[in-house]
Formats: structure tokens, sequence, C-alpha cells
């Protein structure tokens, strides 16, 4: 059998730069560059300073994800690119290079989705992901916990997705509550090393007997932090953040952690998948161990480096995309910032074989 293309992968939706390179399942290379610092002293991405970030590390990203890889730009079979979900301008700067990588090469070109993105990145590590599995997202922006089949051809089920903030949203604005430096996710997760999980009586949002089983809604749980750091600060008290941080993270990690873990068992899943910037959370990972191991349920969670953005997930999802003889987009394809998630290529044309009608 001939070899897969080599498909070189660009990401761009908020504030990492990513590149990758995959063949055949296989991350050869990736870079990143992140743009965090500059956003930081606002306590947040402003979109016109990701856009500008963009342009000016694109080119060297891609560089150092092909030397990385030992490749030469000739060499690139196909390009696949984050179309959507994500910030507009910094999605138009990389499918613009994006086309003018697939056009200058005469190879064709994928609009993937951004967090199919992040479940293609699992099966970079440790070989293809099970057919079915259950999927837990969570990142900024999102948490669902999804079916998947599979990615490259078939529809992505959603069991459940936030009402309202997404796991990421609470540690972010939690941590300014505390006063924590942005992003509010990695802060929380070295403050709570040195605090009490169990100091802080807080929510496990919709965990009751007539609550959804797969939703998730954070928006309370921020708001009881919210109230208990105010609480002490009205008493002449500055709260302790250690213990703060400690049993915020623990709210998560077992709500999280068990609608997951539910999910499995109720549908009859032997693996669940965790993907997404706070899968790299360490109490996150732990909890799910632990609980994946009491219940006989595998667990895959992709390396640190491939939790948040990069483009080595986008890479993995047009390798899947050739491999299964999916048409490539057209060279006008468009982005589409509040794109649903309801299968990994983001363009219609791409759902279907090469050469149907």
């Amino acid at each position: 059998m001939p070899e897969s293309p080599v498909v070189l992968g660009i990401e761009s939706s908020c504030d990492e730069t990513g590149a990758g390179l995959v063949r055949d399942g296989v991350l050869l290379g990736q870079a990143v560059a992140s743009s965090m610092d500059e956003h930081a002293r606002y306590g947040g991405v402003v979109p016109e300073i990701a856009a500008r970030a963009h342009v000016h590390a694109m080119a060297p990203v891609v560089r150092e994800a092909l030397d990385r890889a030992g490749l030469t730009l000739g060499q690139v079979g196909a390009v696949a690119v984050t179309t959507g979900p994500g910030l507009s301008g910094a999605l138009q700067v990389g499918v613009a290079a994006a086309k003018s990588y697939a056009f200058s090469l005469g190879v064709p070109l994928y609009g993937v989705h951004h967090l199919a993105g992040h479940v293609a990145a699992a099966g970079l590590a440790g070989g293809p992901l099970p057919n079915p599995c259950v999927v837990l997202i969570v990142s900024g922006g999102h948490t669902s916990l999804l079916l998947v089949r599979d990615l490259a051809r078939d529809p992505i089920v959603h069991l459940g997705d936030t009402l309202d903030d997404a796991a990421g949203e609470c540690f972010d604005k939690t941590a300014r509550i505390l006063g924590l430096p942005y992003p509010g996710g990695p802060a929380v997760d070295r403050a709570a090393r040195d605090g009490d999980p169990h100091a802080v009586r807080l929510p496990r949002p919709l965990t009751g007997p007539g609550d959804h089983p797969y939703a998730f809604s954070f928006s309370g749980l921020k708001t009881a932090a919210a109230r208990w750091v105010e609480g002490h600060r009205a008493a002449g008290a500055e709260p302790r953040v250690a213990d703060a941080a400690a049993s915020l993270q623990e709210a998560i990690a077992d709500t999280l952690t068990r609608k997951a873990v539910r999910a499995c068992v109720d549908h009859g899943i032997g693996t669940l998948v965790v993907v997404g910037g706070v899968a790299a959370n360490s109490r996150v990972r732990a909890l799910t161990e632990q609980r994946c191991a009491a219940a006989g349920i595998a667990l895959r969670v992709p390396p640190l480096p491939l939790c948040t953005d990069n483009g080595a997930m986008v890479a993995a999802i047009g390798d899947l995309l050739v491999r299964a003889g999916a048409a490539p987009a057209p060279l006008d394809v468009s982005i589409d910032p509040s794109a649903p998630l309801e299968y990994a290529a983001l363009t219609p044309r791409a759902l279907r074989p090469a050469g149907a009608a």
C-alpha cells in the first residue's frame, strides 16, 4: 500500500500559532508560538493582538516544524487548517496562510473543526482511538461530553454540553477574583498544591438526581467561590488563596470526572478520552485516572504538549481525512468563528468521498 502524504496542520484559533506534520497517524514534528505574555496584562486574550502575533509567527513556526521533522516544504502533500471556531481575525490569518501553502504546493486543502482536532490529538499518542469512545472536551471556552465513532466519517454525537461558563472560564474568572495571574487554569493548579481541597464547601453543579446527567454549568460554582472570598474580605480577613484554589479545582475535577465516567457506564463504552487545555490540570488527570480504574474504563489523555492548542492536532485530523478518502475543501473556503461541532471537517464537500457526485 502506498504511503500516505505528509499533512501540514495549521492552528491559529486563539493565541497559539501552531504547525504540525503528521503522516499515517504518526507525528513527525511540530512547533508552537504563543502570544500569551502579550495578553496577560489585560487579563484575557485581545483579538487584535492575537491576530497580529499570528501574522508574525506563522512562517517561522511552519519552518521550525519542518526542521524538527527533517522535512522540506516540498515534501508536504496536503494542508489542513482550523477554520473554526475561534477568534475571527486569528482564524483568518491561519486560513490565509494555509491557502497560500496549498496553492503554491499544488496540494489539497482541508478545513477542520478546532475541537475535533483536540480529539484527534489523543490518537497521536497510543494509536487510533477506539470506535466508539466517549470524549470529554474541557477547554477555555468549551466543556462537552461526546460520543465519537469514526472521527473522519461519522457525525459527532453530543451527550451534553456546557450551559453557561465552561470549566476553563471558571478557572480564569475565579483566578482573577483570587488575585492569581492569567491564564487562570495553570495558576490555580500551582496554588492548589499548598491548599486543602476540603477547606471550602463548593457546589458540584448539575449533579443532583433531577439534573441532566451529562450537561455542565460552572457559572454558579464561580459565583459561590466569589461569595466565599467576598465574605472573608468583608469580615476583615484575607482568604487563604491556596485553600480556595484547591477547593475550586476539586469541585471542577469532581464534576467533570463524575459525569464522564457515568456516560461511559450508561452507554456501555469502555474507553474515555479526555482532551483540551483543562486536561492538563493535575487534579483532573489524577481523579479521572482513579475513577476510570475503579470503573474498569480505559483512559486516553494526550501528553501535556498536545492538550493545549497546537498544529499537530490539526494535522492529525487532516491525516484522518486524507486516509478516509475525503474530498478536499475548495480554495475559497471561509472561516466559521462559531462553528458547531458536528463533523471533523467543516466544509460539506469534504464529507463526501473523492469523486462522489
